[in-house]
């Protein structure tokens, strides 16, 4: 009796099904784009101008050592305490006569920052300080701009800025977006977000 030859499987259609198969995965599949951080850079300045004279009492060090260890104005503090310190700082409003600032609510201390557009945070780290405590630093010292222009929305405009921002993102929003813009600029212009890094 002769054997009987095994059926073949009829490959023809797995090129199709493959490739509707890889297109299904590249339609449908989301990519993730990092964002990073958002810094913007000062405009490139082609003239020779001096730069401007800033005051010691109006600069905020915050150092990073190899150690991971937080040195706020060459004391020892914990990250826990750096939001408030930051706030103190940018809010103190110790200035007199133009240099003063009429909506802060500091201590008015003539030795600390005279008004928040003349404070500046310069923060320096260490090559060795690792990448998590550096981003922890930098959210803390970023949420105590945005708890000042929150509190300062809230004074002027019933929302926080953070509620405002959402609104004039929102396509459906109702309200005059030009009127909303202008008045998140002026809650930024109040409590300038003047962050420097120094290497």
């Amino acid at each position: 009796m002769a054997k009987r030859s095994a059926p073949e499987v009829n490959a023809g259609s797995m090129a199709d099904i493959a490739f509707l198969l890889l297109i299904f995965f590249l339609v449908t599949t989301t990519i993730e784009t990092d964002t990073g951080l958002n810094r913007k850079l000062p405009p490139i300045d082609d003239t020779e101008t001096e730069p401007p004279i800033i005051k010691q009492k109006n600069i905020f060090t915050v150092q990073l050592n190899r150690n991971n260890q937080l040195l706020v104005e060459e004391q020892l503090m914990e990250l826990k305490d750096l939001r408030k310190a930051a706030v103190e700082f940018l809010d103190n409003g110790g200035g007199t006569g133009t240099d003063g600032c009429t909506y802060c609510k500091g201590k008015r201390d003539p030795a600390s920052s005279d008004n928040p557009d003349k404070a500046i945070i310069s923060l320096k780290n260490d090559r060795e300080t690792k990448y998590g405590i550096y981003i922890s630093v930098q959210n803390e010292l970023v949420a105590a701009y945005n708890q000042l222009r929150d509190r300062r929305a809230m004074e002027l405009y019933g929302k926080t800025l953070k509620e405002m921002e959402a609104n004039y993102a929102d396509v459906n929003w109702i309200g005059n977006k030009d009127d909303l813009k202008e008045k998140i600029e002026k809650v930024k212009i109040e409590y300038p977000q003047k962050l420097s890094e120094v290497q």
